[in-house]
């Protein structure tokens, strides 16, 4: 036990660090608490800089995320990877330091992921359709087609500022607030009308019964809704790249260099995957959300149950804050204590339900995986963008065959 709140306070102490507060150092630390570092165990986290680097799958690609740059590479029809590389700050809660904190930078993460991601699913989506980027047909003015290959068409990533650029994020806001509508309606608002239908026709009023049931139908309709993804080719190909993604990120934390080789050998699960923080969320809300009461403005059900539902959705929104905020936490915790047998049975659902968001990615797949994660490296180390325009990374394109 003693132990074990040592790794408790160390833990704190690196959250601390994370968030600018480097006035104290370790030895300084424990001396103050009276604790000694338990010698028998190695350090919970060799570079914590490691716990910052993240990523999404694409269409066809990868985009990887750093504390303050985040790049995508993806591969074009014709063979190449393009690289496109930015920095967080440009996005608005980028700026916002005070949502780096514990317990707020939650949900805040979740809205900044899903920001990135669509910024990062556009430019991938842009790549796919972009005529520069189609395998070359051989013919009399294949020389030209050649030379059109290795650049960037301007209509790919309009200019900072520029109207077309406000457009796109406008855009993706609308795009945000959309998914975010449709995500409530489907995962929180249907299981609710269901086990509030089902009550009412088998005579049921329990509140705690009826919420119990709702939580179960959200996790039939979360891992069904999956299922019915990895069964659509397209989507299985994403499924593969989130794969390479994951075992990108493992080399990283395994300390090993970024090479196909070594990649290769890594697993593709990882603790601290979305989809382990998605099961995170649906367990805590089946912990906290039965309790909560059913009908909290009037004590019971009343006659209009279209009503009742909507209230119950708009208390759900109200608390899911705290619950993300608790889950992300966790999820840290998870991937800092990684290697404790404690920690990896208590989150071994979220790594199992990777089965069903993950495949095991292909050579080249992993190779777009470790120039996303590489350039963002680079750009982290540095402190700067090299270049503020796409890059095509392979110069030498497909061909049709004749």
């Amino acid at each position: 036990m003693r132990d074990a709140l040592t790794y408790v306070r160390r833990f704190f102490w690196l959250e601390l660090r994370c968030c600018g507060i480097r006035s104290w150092n370790l030895d300084e630390y424990l001396r103050l608490t009276r604790e000694k570092v338990p010698t028998r165990y190695p350090l919970p986290m060799p570079r914590g800089e490691y716990l910052q680097y993240g990523g999404q799958a694409v269409v066809e690609g990868v985009m990887m995320r750093s504390p303050r740059f985040f790049s995508v590479a993806c591969r074009a029809p014709n063979g190449q990877i393009v690289l496109q590389v930015e920095a967080v700050e440009k996005t608005w809660i980028g700026r916002q330091k005070w949502l780096k904190y514990p317990f707020l930078r939650g949900s805040l993460a979740l809205i900044d992921s899903m920001a990135l991601g669509s910024r990062a699913l556009k430019f991938a989506s842009n790549i796919q359709l972009d005529p520069a980027f189609q395998p070359i047909v051989p013919g009399a003015d294949g020389e030209a087609a050649s030379a059109a290959q290795t650049q960037v068409t301007p209509a790919t990533e309009p200019d900072a500022g520029s109207p077309s650029k406000r457009v796109q994020e406008g855009a993706i806001v609308l795009t945000l607030l959309v998914s975010f509508a449709m995500g409530i309606g489907i995962f929180v608002y249907l299981p609710n009308l269901a086990a509030e239908w089902a009550s009412r026709a088998t005579g049921h009023k329990d509140g705690t019964f009826i919420n119990l049931i709702a939580e179960l139908l959200k996790a039939v309709v979360f891992f069904g809704y999956i299922w019915v993804l990895g069964q659509v080719k397209e989507i299985r190909e994403i499924f593969k790249y989130h794969g390479a993604e994951h075992k990108a990120i493992n080399t990283l934390e395994a300390d090993q260099p970024l090479e196909l080789g070594y990649c290769k050998q890594q697993t593709r699960l990882h603790p601290r995957c979305g989809t382990s923080f998605a099961i995170i969320v649906l367990i805590l809300g089946l912990i906290v959300f039965t309790f909560v009461p059913r009908y909290p403005v009037t004590g019971h059900q009343g006659k209009n149950m279209f009503l009742d539902v909507t209230v119950r959705v708009l208390l759900t929104i109200v608390i899911l804050p705290l619950i993300s905020g608790i889950a992300y936490e966790l999820l840290r915790i998870a991937g800092k204590f990684r290697n404790q047998g404690v920690v990896n049975f208590f989150f071994k659902p979220g790594i199992w339900s990777q089965f069903l968001t993950t495949r095991e990615p292909e050579p080249g797949q992993i190779e777009v995986a470790l120039t996303a994660l590489k350039a963002v490296i680079a750009a982290e180390e540095s402190g700067k963008v090299e270049s503020e325009v796409p890059v095509v990374i392979d110069a030498t394109p497909i061909a049709v065959p004749s």
